[in-house]
């Protein structure tokens, strides 16, 4: 059935031979002159892993071509990106050593924002904000009795975000899905006087199979247990919109769906619900089945990576952060 949307005098009119939709698809230059998506590397975020060292390029086995990086490795990675017109990016620090107070969220992370502004003053800097690679036991938050306390960790969040704001981050992006978390960072980064510091929240983050990857690039695996308790569950899309709706009014400025392939209908929820702007994280499980697809010569990496892409702009993010950034934004440029 055709959609009632449509008056039906246009319907009569888009009837086979009068309308056919595959005069506007005959030349490149004409697909292009229609085209309903536009993407562009403005809209592109590159995640990087930093570490403690110095001409540090530690492999990340399941996610070809990214690594744990030193500072000044760090550096030449986020040029190459701001070269080809990715504008920014955002940092996952992996400390020397892990305690149960998450103390290292304090220590790589704002060294490498402080180099970063330094070397480039205009890359937008953004900081996930985290506790699972800082904490010995790979949670999200302060465990007591086997269980995340969700209150006693909002306070080290915060404290977190505050240490990122000071050394010069653009965007506080907080990850871990504790409940008031975005209220709490908002209250400390005012009282810091970081009143203009964005907060980007995680706002529907599931508990995804698709981070399997994620777990060896920032060394987080849960010692014990999942993150079930926090993250969301994958069926639920009525709870997403809460989640969102709940951050929204805590102060967020910007919230993002992730996984990315699996959840586009919810970035499309999202974006119509509230037509806040909306970002989407195309995450390591989705970055490390096409890389391993296209070694074998099944999928074409580059094509697809850019239809993925595509996909997330048609759903309706309008920032998408991606391994492939450097890539897609080299790409682009290619095809000018």
């Amino acid at each position: 059935m055709l959609c009632a949307a449509f008056p039906r005098s246009m319907l009569a009119a888009m009837n086979f031979p009068q309308y056919r939709p595959r005069r506007l698809r005959e030349s490149a230059a004409l697909r292009a002159l229609v085209r309903e998506t536009e993407l562009s590397a403005n809209h592109l975020v590159l995640p990087l892993f930093v570490r403690e060292g110095r001409r540090l390029r530690r492999p990340i086995a399941s996610m070809p071509g990214q690594f744990q990086l030193s500072v000044d490795e760090l550096l030449k990675e986020a040029a190459a990106a701001f070269a080809v017109g990715v504008p920014a990016v955002i940092l996952f620090g992996i400390p020397d050593r892990k305690d149960e107070r998450a103390s290292g969220a304090c220590g790589i992370v704002p060294k490498a924002i402080r180099a970063l502004k330094k070397e480039l003053p205009e890359l937008i800097v953004i900081a996930d904000v985290c506790l699972c690679e800082y904490m010995s036991h790979g949670h999200c938050g302060v465990v007591r009795d086997g269980k995340v306390d969700n209150d006693a960790t909002l306070p080290l969040l915060a404290r977190a975000a505050v240490a990122y704001a000071d050394a010069g981050a653009d965007i506080v992006a907080p990850s871990d899905m504790m409940d008031g978390r975005v209220a709490a960072i908002r209250a400390a980064l005012d009282r810091a006087g970081h009143k203009q510091t964005p907060i980007m929240s995680y706002a529907a983050k599931f508990a995804s199979a698709f981070y399997g990857p994620f777990r060896e690039a920032a060394e987080n695996a849960p010692r014990f247990g999942d993150r079930r308790s926090y993250q969301m569950d994958c069926a639920n899309g009525e709870e997403a919109l809460r989640e969102v709706a709940m951050d929204i009014a805590e102060g967020a400025d910007i919230v993002m769906v992730k996984p990315g392939l699996a959840y586009l209908d919810l970035v499309r929820r999202v974006k119509d619900k509230f037509g806040y702007p909306v970002a989407v994280y195309n995450v390591s499980g989705e970055y490390a089945m096409l890389k391993a697809a296209s070694a074998n010569g099944w999928l074409d990496e580059k094509a697809v990576a850019l239809e993925m892409m595509t996909a997330f702009r048609r759903a309706g993010a309008d920032i998408i952060l991606s391994y492939w950034a450097t890539d897609v934004a080299r790409w682009l440029s290619e095809t000018r």
